[in-house]
């Protein structure tokens, strides 16, 4: 553990001690836009609540940013509805893949956190209850959050999903009979779709994650997007269920909230403190960024930051 004075150093180093595990792993191929990413790619990007930034490598490189999109969507959702939404989605790990048909099943159609595909299915539903187009939403809200007209919908990863979202239709059909999606399923893919293929760089991630480093107030816009105990309720459940199956050896080995999505970024936050984005598109057997976590890993170790 040392004092750091200067993060950019600590970034600089931590990009040597990871280049060995970038690329080893590999691209979400089984979204057939994703598939085509280069694999050799990496970014590091810090944003502080004083305002200062640091980063390393591809940093302005937008990628899709996939299922770190369900953290937005729980934040408009809670923002929008409140508590209320809990009626539908639990809110303990899966220990399960994040598209899991069996869990589902064995409970009745209650997804058991809003971080699988099945509990955001069921996010984007209350989201559409409530506003017309929440993928346009989300998207303007993040555009104003991370200060950032830049921040997009891809629309070709958006219709790859959609054309291979059997899986996804499955869960869904199943909500529904057990009634526990409102809206047609055709509605709750295409948004929830459109939204998943967010593109963002680490800069502008790490700028929009940054109102849950600081208890749900944006530092950015200056809005009260969360309560306290909202933004509490967020982070938690990016520590215990925003890694996939894989939240547990993420908290042992990075002791911090964290989202991952399979286009290869990770989103993290230390409270009080800073956000912080890493991207490197190949994944490991759980689905999560491999030198990402390498990369975040190492942050914490060095620093001795965490939320432990």
């Amino acid at each position: 553990m040392r004092m750091v004075t200067d993060y950019q150093e600590l970034l600089e180093e931590i990009l040597l001690a990871v280049q060995p595990h970038i690329g080893k792993g590999k691209v979400a191929d089984y979204i057939p836009a994703l598939a085509q990413v280069d694999p050799n790619q990496f970014a590091f990007c810090i944003r502080t609540l004083d305002g200062r930034e640091y980063g390393v490598g591809a940093v302005d490189t937008a990628f899709s940013i996939q299922s770190i999109s369900k953290v937005f969507s729980l934040v408009l959702a809670l923002h929008e509805l409140g508590g209320q939404i809990w009626q539908r989605v639990g809110r303990e790990p899966s220990g399960n893949p994040f598209n899991s048909l069996v869990q589902l099943e064995y409970e009745q159609g209650i997804p058991r956190n809003p971080f699988i595909n099945a509990g955001a299915l069921v996010v984007t539903d209350w989201l559409l209850g409530c506003m017309g187009d929440p993928a346009q939403a989300l998207l303007e809200w993040l555009q104003r959050e991370s200060g950032s007209a830049a921040v997009s919908i891809d629309t070709e990863v958006a219709e790859s999903e959609w054309q291979h979202r059997h899986r996804n239709a499955a869960l869904a059909h199943f909500m529904k009979s057990c009634g526990n999606l409102q809206a047609p399923v055709d509605s709750v893919l295409r948004a929830y779709f459109a939204h998943c293929s967010l593109r963002m760089s680490c800069r502008e991630l790490a700028r929009a994650g940054l109102l849950l480093a600081n208890h749900g107030l944006s530092p950015i816009s200056g809005e009260r997007v969360l309560t306290r105990s909202q933004a509490k309720e967020v982070n938690a459940l990016m520590l215990t269920c925003g890694t996939y199956d894989a939240a547990g050896d993420f908290a042992f080995r990075v002791g911090l909230p964290g989202k991952s999505g399979v286009g290869g970024g990770i989103l993290a936050i230390i409270p009080n403190l800073m956000s912080i984005a890493v991207w490197s598109p190949a994944l490991d057997a759980k689905g999560n960024s491999l030198a990402g976590v390498e990369a975040l890993e190492c942050f914490t170790t060095l620093t001795g930051i965490s939320v432990f």
